[in-house]
């Protein structure tokens, strides 16, 4: 008993002395934690006589309840001790805290949407997880035809609906083309699908999962004209009146004719050589950014339109690499948009 008198008189010398929280912590520590004091008198409990172990027992106890209410008392009165001591000069500029900001590509996404805007095309969205009717057999392509061999990739394991077929990730936004038809089932139509793409692609220039924007216009009298002169207008809009792109023939199932636009390359500007070696983003001065062409009338009748009264024009353009061409940026490799650097995030 003597000695808890005496622990009880240390304690309240030992709390007196006390000038900061950190100080107070330990004392805390000191005498209730694990291997503290208090629990060291509770340890030689049963080294006494059986008659002498309740007393001293609840003694030890009262002690415990003492020793946590000084401690909370004096948490506070440091506490408060401190707020007392704190000065705000409410003149001085507060802190800069960090904050994030848009990823690149959504910023890409949101300044293509405006400039299409502008010109009547309504920006739509399409489900990432397609069926195979509207990812190919709408789009021209059927079961087992070689044109699927470049756009087949991730399938969903789930069972296959007797007239959509299986499931997939969509590989291209050009599935969107027969559902905004059917959708808005008379033109005109002028539609700009912005979604996620999927192909098992991985270098400088390619991504396994990437982003489009399809457009799609369908009217009456719609020609190549208004194909190239609406390309044109994004390109000097987008990239910057300094810029040229191109149409080089070629064939989609889907178009008729059919082209693949390529604009002159931000990062050699079209020279085709960087420091004296061959560009490794587009290898010729030129670097394709997609597939465009006039709808063909098989795609406008499964759409639910008539060939015979309406024509259209579509195009299908990855985001990503669309991006990297911006002016001034020479960006040359795709992959660092997605390797969550943020040294080079936190440039945008």
């Amino acid at each position: 008993m003597d000695e808890i008198r005496q622990t009880s008189r240390q304690f309240q010398k030992d709390l007196s002395n006390l000038q900061t929280l950190d100080q107070l912590e330990q004392l805390k520590i000191k005498y209730l934690g694990r291997n503290g004091v208090i629990n060291a008198h509770l340890m030689r409990l049963k080294d006494l006589p059986d008659q002498d172990k309740k007393k001293t027992g609840e003694a030890i106890n009262r002690l415990k309840a003492e020793l946590e209410t000084e401690i909370v008392k004096k948490t506070h009165q440091l506490a408060k001790s401190d707020e007392e001591k704190e000065s705000v000069d409410v003149t001085l500029p507060g802190k800069a805290y960090p904050k994030g900001s848009l990823h690149p590509i959504t910023l890409a996404i949101e300044e293509i949407s405006r400039i299409f805007a502008k010109i009547g095309f309504v920006r739509v969205s399409y489900p990432e997880i397609e069926w195979e009717y509207y990812s190919f057999e709408s789009l021209n392509m059927p079961a087992g035809h070689a044109a699927r061999d470049d756009f087949e990739t991730f399938f969903i394991d789930t069972p296959a609906d007797p007239k959509l077929g299986r499931m997939l990730l969509t590989p291209h936004t050009s599935s969107g083309q027969n559902r905004e038809m059917k959708r808005l089932k008379q033109p005109p139509i002028r539609m700009i699908n912005l979604a996620k793409c999927y192909r098992p692609n991985l270098d400088a220039t390619h991504t396994p999962m990437f982003h489009q924007f399809e457009g799609l216009c369908v009217d009456e009298g719609i020609n190549i004209t208004h194909l190239k002169g609406t390309l044109d207008y994004f390109a000097k809009e987008f990239f910057g009146p300094k810029r040229e792109i191109r149409l080089r023939p070629f064939h989609f199932q889907f178009t008729e004719p059919s082209f693949e636009v390529d604009i002159s390359c931000g990062v050699c500007l079209g020279t085709g050589k960087v420091r004296g070696k061959k560009c490794k983003v587009c290898k010729s001065g030129w670097l394709e950014l997609g597939g465009a062409g006039m709808v063909h009338p098989y795609v406008l009748k499964q759409g639910g339109i008539d060939p015979e009264k309406y024509t259209g024009f579509a195009f299908g353009w990855g985001v990503e690499r669309t991006f990297m061409m911006k002016e001034g940026l020479k960006l040359d490799d795709i992959r660092i948009l997605y390797n969550g650097d943020i040294r080079f995030l936190e440039q945008f």
